[in-house]
């Protein structure tokens, strides 16, 4: 197991979709504002242009997380795949299972919301908290596992750290 590169997980949470307190509606069909769509266009191009290939790309059905993941995999030329649990809490335990049944994917994506990313992302590193914004992208080497502290934190990108158009 020496030999084997750990897991290089993706944790994007969804880009900005307004304010939940003013959406009136099932929150499950909350849109990305136009704010979101421009934030995840920006990501897609950068990691189109970095040559980005992940394995795998999982996203939350809720559709903020949905339209975020699917801008996204079009700019890099992948498929989308909609995994009910990332719009439930989740944390290690769910983690763990999705990783399991994807288990040869080395660089996955995985699409959803807070506050269960940030606190997944601050456990994972061993951080007491490591706050993700809407549309940021995490990169987390699984060193030691799914476990507290088992993970690298190897960069986090805030949309605003993107460049913007013109």
């Amino acid at each position: 197991m020496e030999s084997a590169q750990p897991i290089a997980l993706y944790l994007l949470r969804h880009a900005h979709a307004g304010d939940a307190e003013t959406w009136h509606g099932d929150d499950d069909v909350r849109p990305l504002s136009d704010k979101g769509v421009r934030q995840a266009e920006r990501l897609g191009l950068h990691l189109a242009l970095a040559g980005f290939e992940p394995d795998v790309i999982l996203t939350s059905p809720k559709l903020r997380a949905s339209q975020t993941a699917d801008i996204v995999a079009a700019a890099i030329g992948k498929p989308v795949t909609i995994d009910e649990r990332l719009g439930k809490p989740f944390g290690l335990g769910p983690l763990g299972k999705v990783l399991a049944e994807h288990g040869s994917a080395r660089q996955p994506v995985l699409v959803g919301h807070d506050p269960d990313f940030s606190d997944l992302l601050a456990t994972l590193t061993g951080a007491p908290t490591l706050p993700m914004k809407k549309g940021a992208l995490a990169r987390v080497d699984l060193v030691m596992g799914v476990e507290p502290g088992g993970g690298v934190l190897r960069w986090l990108i805030p949309p605003d750290a993107l460049p913007r158009e013109g």
